[in-house]
């Protein structure tokens, strides 16, 4: 069990926790029209920074995005006597989407853009920590999966203090791609509401600064946390929230029902996300524990919504309260639930936070502040590596045997389809990263059924330079007002997340799906995410390696599949 040491939230509700917190109990929201803004020919509501916020927060010498995460995370560090020096602390950042506002189509443009991982690396030089960074980016859940990380970390002895900050900004490429989906609502949102129109975006980075648990019995502890997939949609949840369902099932191993102050929702106010998640706290009979949603306040912040929303439920059950859901008038889902659109009193001291999004995955995290939990036990297990897979432009091996190859490059990849898969139509409509992983995880599990259940299977990939191929495509479907024209199948995969999505449906693979970027490729640090991940979770089986592409024809693949012996 970890403790929380500090945190932190700048939006543009305020600049630390208790603005923010403060600013919701009063019922402020930061959700305002945008009629014109930065090329986007169709009106929007949002959360956005105003010039005079972003000045406040910009350092000179990098990006916006940069910015604010190191102003969170110095604001954070303020509350604490953290040494950023030596191999004991690291940092996790989640993020959606980084730097994708500095990309440029030009090759050869003097302009900002880096890798999440390079960028990472750099605001991590700059605040003095040693260690390698880690990016989480699993998409919506990328908050909620970087506090599971830190809690494997520190337990897993491999650091004493991890610090997590969850930050994204907003941009003509994020706002673009949502509205591709039609899931953006022109007004602010109403989540749960039967008159829900879609989702708002937001922007926001969220500090938590994470210790073992040495602190006075009064500090937030992290009890639980735990990551799956619905393999169902890599767009579309499971209609009765079956991985969040399982999700909440699991967590009351720890809590029950009549302990928790408060269920933390997504609460995307999108007619999907709402329902599901409705569907899936009835099923897990917690129906009557009352409903947390955020997003009328802040919007949808991306990779920061994990991270905002469980530190302004640590709030709001410190101060006793249970705060409304903003915009929430009539019920608008079929699932049971308990929500308000007031504030509610509470003298409980422990919540859940769940979360979902694309590529089918699922987080939940469990805190408690003075009940005394067990928590789960770290159980070290003897890992084996039943088959390797290569591919790269040039040709693939299996188990370090050369397969003889008619092509190269991009080609190579239909003709390695062609030659072991062959019936998945749905391979001709992936981008080349997911191709190349797609195809990776077809041949190190070719032949070779599971010998265990679907939710004891998981995929954890790494890369580096995300997902820039599927990026700059859809970059280029937005580049002029006239020519405006965002594909949701193009959009989708700049989620680099989309490669664990799409290989667990295919598998039927129901257990943990993770992606992590790293400024390189970096097998002692992989093996460690692996190994606590093994330690900390069902897993048995695992489809996990490097896999790269920042290129069409410039791809990478090192693939393993291992299993507990």
């Amino acid at each position: 069990m970890i403790q929380v040491l500090a945190t932190n939230i700048i939006s543009p509700l305020g600049f630390t926790t208790q603005e923010n917190y403060q600013a919701v109990k009063a019922g402020k929201s930061a959700l305002f029209c945008q009629e014109v803004w930065k090329g986007i020919p169709h009106a929007f509501t949002a959360s956005l920074f105003s010039k005079e916020q972003e000045d406040r927060f910009l350092v000179p010498g990098f990006t916006r995005y940069e910015s604010l995460v190191i102003a969170s995370i110095k604001e954070a560090l303020l509350h604490t006597d953290v040494n950023l020096h030596g191999n004991r602390t690291a940092l996790v950042i989640s993020t959606t989407k980084a730097n994708v506002e500095n990309l440029s189509m030009d090759a050869h443009a003097d302009n900002s853009y880096s890798s999440p991982a390079t960028s990472a690396l750099k605001i991590a030089r700059h605040l003095g920590f040693t260690t390698q960074p880690i990016v989480v980016c699993n998409a919506c859940i990328s908050g909620v999966a970087a506090q599971v990380l830190a809690d494997r970390l520190i337990t897993h002895g491999s650091y004493d203090t991890v610090v997590v900050c969850g930050a994204d900004v907003q941009n003509p490429f994020v706002v673009s791609g949502f509205m591709s989906f039609k899931s953006l609502s022109p007004y602010a949102c109403r989540p749960f509401d039967i008159e829900r129109l879609g989702l708002n975006l937001g922007e926001a980075a969220a500090t938590m600064v994470f210790g073992k648990d040495q602190a006075p019995h009064a500090a937030w502890k992290m009890v639980a946390g735990a990551l799956n997939n619905d393999a169902y949609h890599v767009s579309a949840p499971s209609p009765v929230g079956e991985g969040a369902y399982a999700l909440l099932q699991g967590i009351q191993v720890y809590a029950t029902p009549a302990s928790l102050a408060l269920l933390s929702v997504h609460g995307t106010a999108t007619m999907f996300n709402d329902q599901m998640e409705s569907k899936a706290i009835e099923r897990a009979g917690l129906s009557a524990v009352p409903v947390s949603a955020v997003k009328g306040y802040y919007g949808h912040t991306l990779g920061a919504a994990g991270v905002v929303e469980t530190i302004v439920s640590m709030e709001s059950v410190s101060d006793g309260a249970v705060l409304p859901v903003k915009g929430f008038i009539e019920i608008g889902v079929s699932g049971k639930v308990t929500i308000s659109s007031e504030a509610v009193p509470t003298t409980k001291s422990n919540f859940v936070k769940m979360i979902s999004g694309f590529g089918g995955c699922n987080g939940v995290v469990l805190y408690a502040q003075k009940e005394d939990f067990t928590a789960p036990v770290y159980q070290p297990k003897k890992i084996k590596t039943v088959r390797q897979v290569t591919i790269t432009p040039q040709g693939y091996a299996i188990d370090g045997v050369a397969q003889a190859v008619q092509t190269n490059g991009k080609s190579l990849l239909t003709e390695i389809y062609k030659t072991h898969v062959g019936d998945y139509p749905k391979f001709h409509k992936m981008d080349v990263l997911c191709k190349v992983a797609f195809l990776a995880a077809e041949l190190v599990c070719k032949d070779r059924p599971s010998t265990c259940d679907a939710n004891q299977r998981a995929v954890v990939l790494f890369n580096h330079s995300s997902s820039v191929v599927a990026d700059k495509k859809h970059l280029a479907t937005i580049q002029k007002a006239d020519e405006f024209y965002p594909s949701p199948s193009v959009f989708l995969y700049t989620l680099p997340n989309i490669t664990t999505g799409e290989i667990a449906i295919r598998h039927g693979i129901k257990g943990e799906t993770s992606l992590y970027i790293l400024p390189e490729n970096d097998a002692s640090l992989m093996h460690t995410i692996v190994e606590s991940t093994f330690a900390l979770s069902p897993v048995k089986e695992m489809i996990t390696g490097w896999v790269d592409c920042s290129d069409a024809n410039l791809f990478e693949a090192n693939i393993k599949l291992l299993t507990i012996e």
